[in-house]
């Protein structure tokens, strides 16, 4: 008989699922006939098996995300206290290499020479020094304060045209002490910050 357009044709090919289905649950042991369907208990005991393989990975992988976080918040905040004994390391040698009066000019020919070169570390020592130099020139022109922050703020209130720069070229100077490995300092910026020392020391008559 031939099947007219009204007519459900089947079709004798296609996937059959359930030996696949049945040959994972006797995989798994449920059942001695791989052809044989799972059973409900045996669904259950399949996912109570998966539930505890998957917990005791989960604890695992959970462990060693949480070690490897310590690991990285400790050495982090080594990282973080290496900079900043380098860097008052840094402040001490320049203080005492240029002691004294009439050291400014000297001092602030290397500042120079550093800013120029294309080091980063150079780039750094450069406004680490032109800091320490600012505290010399505030602690000379008698602005008081224990820090130069507090300087900076006992000078508002005066005539200090060139305050805003101190300002701006003191905070980059708190970033390459404080900002850790998240703070890149780019050439241009340490260029512009010198700048900004520059002007300030050019107001005190200090360059």
């Amino acid at each position: 008989m031939t099947p007219d357009d009204n007519d459900i044709v089947f079709q004798q090919y296609g996937i059959d699922f359930m030996p696949i289905v049945k040959w994972v649950a006797h995989f798994f042991g449920y059942g001695d006939d791989p052809l044989a369907g799972p059973t409900v208990d045996d669904f259950i005991r399949g996912l109570l098996h998966f539930w505890e393989v998957y917990s005791i990975i989960a604890l695992l992988l959970s462990l060693l995300f949480f070690a490897g976080f310590i690991y990285a918040y400790m050495r982090f905040n080594q990282v973080l206290e290496e900079e900043g004994e380098a860097i008052k390391k840094e402040e001490e040698r320049w203080k005492l290499q240029h002691e004294g009066g009439g050291a400014e000019n000297t001092e602030w020919e290397d500042i120079k020479k550093h800013i120029t070169t294309e080091n980063p570390n150079d780039w750094k020592q450069a406004i680490i020094a032109a800091d320490v130099m600012l505290e010399e020139v505030l602690d000379a022109s008698g602005y008081v304060g224990e820090t130069i922050g507090e300087k900076l703020k006992s000078a508002n209130a005066q005539p200090f045209p060139s305050i805003r720069d101190a300002w701006d070229a003191h905070l980059v100077r708190n970033k390459i002490a404080h900002g850790g490995p998240d703070f890149v300092l780019t050439k241009r910026l340490a260029q512009d910050t010198i700048v900004q020392y520059e002007r300030v020391f050019r107001e005190f008559g200090a360059v």
